[in-house]
């Protein structure tokens, strides 16, 4: 049997894998029936049900093309992972970002409730030709 470490990395694998294989593979099975999900640029679900309708629905709009996991860090009933996201909407728009998922697990170890945090992956250094700030002169992207 695995440990509970083991076990939440293979769940967070799992909820990954769905988005990448466009298919509920345990929902019910991975998510508490009260569970709250927050994406990083505002949507808020508040129940399974809710999730189950937004990734069925979400899918049918657009594909998850990666979703790669860098590393997981736990503590108590918590837990954080740190990946790269990147996904195709039908209408050929194109978005990838870093980001990290806290999570917060029931005590019969289901996701109750998940955060998440998005980054710019087009990272720069304002200061890189003096001292005097100079930005990107671009619209900052929803995270």
């Amino acid at each position: 049997m695995r440990n509970k470490i083991e076990q939440k990395e293979a769940i967070i694998k799992l909820w990954f894998n769905m988005w990448l294989s466009r298919h509920d593979l345990g929902i019910d099975d991975i998510f508490d029936k009260n569970a709250i999900y927050i994406e990083s640029w505002g949507p808020k679900y508040e129940t399974r049900e809710e999730i189950k309708h937004w990734f069925n629905e979400w899918n049918t709009r657009g594909q998850v093309v990666k979703w790669d996991i860098k590393q997981f860090f736990h503590k108590n009933n918590q837990s954080i992972v740190e990946w790269y996201f990147k996904n195709k909407i039908n209408d050929g728009k194109e978005e990838e970002f870093d980001g990290l998922s806290l999570i917060q697990w029931s005590q019969d170890n289901k996701i109750k409730f998940l955060k998440e945090f998005g980054c710019n992956i087009n990272n720069y250094n304002p200061y890189k030709n003096g001292e005097s700030l100079r930005l990107k002169n671009e619209k900052s992207n929803w995270f």
